[in-house]
């Protein structure tokens, strides 16, 4: 009989408090956002699984917004699918970068329905840290 890999923390270690994890996208890569994606499914289902909660804050800021731009976002359909099929993964979305795409660009920058903007990114993501979040930049 197979062995199956013990997990790395154990239900009564971890009572009841969801596990937290942020996913930062800061590179317009469709691969990098294609991995946290596939990052964000993998950890979803690993802790579905075990019967355990799980929330995911996926934060993209800088050239990594392009993630969640409507017009531009090479992962919205994915990111449509997902997002009905797994609640525990939300998605925020840089003010600051937005601003000053709207700027440089000179129009409005729409974000897909799925995001929720934040003023800034980075601050997002460090008092996320600051309140015990997981960090991961795929």
């Amino acid at each position: 009989m197979e062995r199956q890999p013990e997990p790395a923390t154990k239900p009564a270690e971890h009572a009841g408090k969801p596990h937290r994890l942020i996913l930062q996208v800061n590179s317009n890569d469709p691969a990098t956002m294609n991995l946290t994606l596939n990052n964000a499914t993998n950890v979803t289902q690993y802790y579905r699984d075990l019967g355990e909660r799980v929330e995911i804050e996926v934060v993209a800021f800088g050239p990594g917004l392009h993630m969640l731009r409507d017009d531009t976002s090479p992962v919205k359909a994915r990111i449509e699918v997902l997002a009905l099929s797994s609640p525990e993964i939300s998605f925020k979305a840089c003010g600051n970068t937005q601003d000053n795409m709207r700027k440089s660009e000179n129009k409005d920058i729409n974000l897909i329905s799925q995001a929720t903007i934040v003023k800034s990114g980075v601050i997002r993501v460090m008092e996320l840290q600051e309140q015990g979040w997981s960090y991961v930049k795929p």
